[in-house]
């Protein structure tokens, strides 16, 4: 029953709002199990339902905004977050690697926010700047099916330097460098990304980005 009321949520998050027929098709459950879920999910407050419609519900987003992949990543990252997004003009993004893919945790807006928006929960390939770094940092065995056959060489290259970066590889006109950050046993749990339009910005980003993911897990260890 859990997996299914989670089918059901993926399926209401990917669609936004959808009614009965979608919902079930895209969760992969008959109609009348997708109904009685739903109907359970809208008495806990998980679902709203708007006439004939689903949507995801305040509950979630309320248990949601708790979450993070280290206790102490919010609190350590929002002043050097902030403090570089307003000195440099660049959209930045805390990232981290869920389900194979680069998953935002946390971001604020700047000059390519709109192609490249980094809100919390969205996810984009793996292959972005601020997953080459997680998974350059990372054990093996990641679920992240075949890896590219210079990708030894690359993660490498990312480990020595502390820095990947994005050139149009995602988005067309969005160029992206990121930095890995780091708890108190040296693991790396998050990547901190900034995100210009311009391919001559990210090497003026470099070193205050570095300066940036430093300060944060600094923070991070002293938590």
């Amino acid at each position: 029953m859990l997996e299914g009321a989670f089918s059901l949520l993926e399926a209401v998050e990917r669609a936004g709002e959808a009614g009965l027929t979608r919902l079930a098709a895209d969760s992969g459950l008959p109609k009348a199990t997708a109904h009685r879920l739903l109907s359970q999910l809208v008495e806990l407050g998980a679902v709203e339902r708007c006439r004939d419609r689903y949507r995801m519900g305040s509950r979630i987003f309320r248990l949601g905004r708790r979450w993070q992949p280290h206790p102490a990543l919010l609190g350590a990252a929002r002043a050097p977050v902030r403090h570089f997004a307003d000195t440099t003009g660049a959209t930045v993004g805390l990232c981290v690697l869920r389900e194979g893919r680069t998953m935002v945790v946390a971001g604020v807006g700047g000059q390519a926010g709109e192609v490249a928006p980094q809100r919390p929960g969205a996810m984009y390939p793996w292959s972005t700047a601020a997953g080459k770094v997680l998974v350059a940092g990372a054990r093996p065995g990641l679920p992240l099916g075949p890896l590219p056959s210079t990708w030894a060489r690359t993660a490498a290259a990312i480990r020595d330097k502390g820095i990947a970066f994005d050139h149009e590889e995602i988005v067309p006109g969005v160029f992206c460098a990121a930095v890995p950050l780091f708890g108190a046993d040296e693991a790396v749990v998050a990547s901190v990304c900034a995100v210009t339009a311009s391919a001559g910005q990210l090497t003026r980003l470099a070193e205050p980005l570095a300066q940036a993911g430093q300060s944060i897990s600094t923070g991070l260890r002293g938590r």
